[in-house]
C-alpha cells in the first residue's frame, strides 16, 4: 500500500507532463506529494519519514525548477532522494545512528511479525542501501544521457518497475530466511 501511495504523485506528474509540459508537471507533483503526506497522516496518524523527505525535496527542487525555469533541478530530485535513502540505510548500522539496521526498524514497525537473524538484517539493510544508491545513479545516467521525454517515462515506468521487482525479490528472500515470530517455539 505504501508503494502505491508513494508513486501517486509520480503518476500525477507523468499525466500532467503528457498533457502539458515539465513545468506544469512540476507544479502538479509539488501539490500532490504534500497532499499524499497529509492524507497518510490523517489515515494512519503516522508520519513516514521517507515519504515526508520526498515531499520536501519535491517542493525544494520543484521550486528551484520553476524559479529558474530549468528542468534539470526536478530531474536531479530522484537521484538526491535515492542517495539520501541509500546513505540512511547504510549509516543506520553505525552506533551514532542507533546501530540497528534501518530496514529492521521499518519492517518491525510495519508488521512486528518478522524475525531474522541479526546478520541477515544487516545483509538485507546493505542490499536496500545499495539498491537506493544504484537507483540514484541510474536516474542520473538516464537524465544526463537521454532526452526529457525518455526520462519522464523512466521516472514512472522504469523506477516503478525496478522498485516493484526489487520489493518482490526481497520479499521472497526474507520469506525464505525468516523464523516464526515466536522464535520457532511450538
Amino acid at each position: 500500500m505504501h508503494l502505491l501511495l508513494d508513486f501517486l504523485p509520480v503518476i500525477a506528474f507523468f499525466i500532467a507532463y503528457k498533457v502539458a509540459d515539465i513545468y506544469v508537471a512540476t507544479q502538479v507533483i509539488m501539490v500532490a506529494a504534500p497532499v499524499i503526506v497529509a492524507l497518510t497522516w490523517i489515515i494512519t496518524r503516522r508520519l513516514r519519514p521517507m515519504q515526508a523527505l520526498s515531499a520536501v525535496l519535491v517542493v525544494v527542487f520543484g521550486g528551484i525548477t520553476l524559479l529558474l525555469h530549468d528542468s534539470a533541478f526536478i530531474m536531479w530530485k530522484p537521484t538526491v532522494l535515492n542517495w539520501a535513502f541509500g546513505l540512511a540505510f547504510l549509516a543506520s548500522e553505525l552506533k551514532p545512528f542507533g546501530g540497528k539496521p534501518l530496514v529492521r526498524r521499518l519492517m518491525e514497525a510495519d508488521s512486528g511479525q518478522l524475525d531474522l537473524e541479526p546478520g541477515l538484517w544487516q545483509q538485507l539493510n546493505r542490499v536496500w542501501g545499495g539498491f537506493f544508491i544504484s537507483m540514484g545513479l541510474l536516474n542520473l545516467i538516464v537524465f544526463k544521457t537521454f532526452p526529457e521525454p525518455v526520462w519522464v517515462n523512466f521516472k514512472l515506468w522504469g523506477m516503478l518497475g525496478l522498485t516493484f521487482a526489487f520489493a518482490i525479490a526481497q520479499g521472497f528472500w526474507v520469506a525464505a530466511r525468516s523464523r516464526p515470530a515466536n522464535g520457532g517455539a511450538q
